[in-house]
This record gives structure tokens, C-alpha cells and sequence, in this order.
């Protein structure tokens, strides 16, 4: 594929507690599926009420925001807080700043 917009993302709950790593091509639309899901024992992010937007990065290829996930997936709770903290210390709801 060529440039396209793809997005490795990180939502979390309300109190913030549990965390969900994800990629999508439309992230606006990702996360408004999220808070539809929000309850949904079905899905993970929807069990767990994960759709409050606190960390993602920008890729204009699909493998590279895959790469990504993969590599996060991995990290422990604590490195993936310390890597959201630095773009965004206060872990700030980022769901209305999203621009695509």
C-alpha cells in the first residue's frame, strides 16, 4: 500500500486502570465504534470500557502501525504508561482532538 493514514493507538477506561493497543485506518471511527462497544462483554476494549483515547502515533503504511502494536502488546503496564506519558502526561482524554 502506499500513503495512506494508519494509526497504532492506545485507549484506556474511564478510571484509567486497564489499557487497550490497537491499529485502525480511521482512528475518529475506531474510537466512536469503542464507545459504542463501551459495556459489550464481547470485546475486550467493550468489556472493559476502554474508549477514552490517551496515546497514538501516525503511519502512512499498514505494516509499520502493525510493527508497532506488536512491539507495545509486549511492553509491561509500566513502559506503556511511561511511553503515553511522554506526548501526554496528564493522560488526557484525547477523543475530541483527533483530526484526520
Amino acid at each position: 500500500m502506499w500513503n495512506y493514514n494508519f494509526y497504532f493507538y492506545i485507549t484506556t477506561n474511564p478510571d484509567r486502570s486497564v489499557l487497550y493497543v490497537g491499529v485502525t485506518n480511521d482512528l475518529r471511527r475506531r474510537l466512536f465504534e469503542h464507545t459504542e462497544n463501551k459495556g459489550n462483554p464481547k470485546t475486550f476494549a467493550g468489556k472493559y470500557y476502554c474508549y477514552n483515547l490517551v496515546y497514538y502515533e501516525h503511519f502512512t503504511h499498514i505494516d509499520y502501525a502493525i510493527e508497532r502494536e506488536k512491539e507495545i502488546k509486549k511492553y509491561r503496564r509500566e513502559k506503556k504508561d511511561k511511553l503515553i506519558e511522554t506526548v501526554n502526561p496528564n493522560w488526557k482524554f484525547l477523543n475530541y482532538e483527533v483530526n484526520e
